[in-house]
């Protein structure tokens, strides 16, 4: 899956939508309000995503990329942000 000049496997992109996914399920009392929240305190976060944490702009990289992740669009080449579709 490609944003921009970043590139990185559907399986690593899989797993972050997971881990923005199970955020949305915690008891709302209980979490982290959102601007303090960030996906590179997540200790499974894929080792690839590193290098996007240290960018301004990773909570809308990693949004393009979970997006591009939605409902397994990217593995029927029906998002442009698969590598590989066109």
């Amino acid at each position: 899956v490609q944003d921009g000049d970043l590139k990185f496997p559907l399986e690593s992109v899989k797993k972050l939508k997971e881990l923005m996914d199970g955020n949305r399920h915690i008891n709302p009392r209980m979490m982290v309000p959102m601007a303090s929240y960030s996906l590179c305190q997540e200790k499974h976060l894929p080792e690839e995503f590193q290098p996007v944490c240290k960018r301004e702009d990773a909570p809308l990289i990693f949004r393009r990329l979970t997006l591009a992740a939605e409902d397994d669009l990217c593995e029927i080449c029906a998002n442009a942000a698969c590598a590989g579709c066109f």
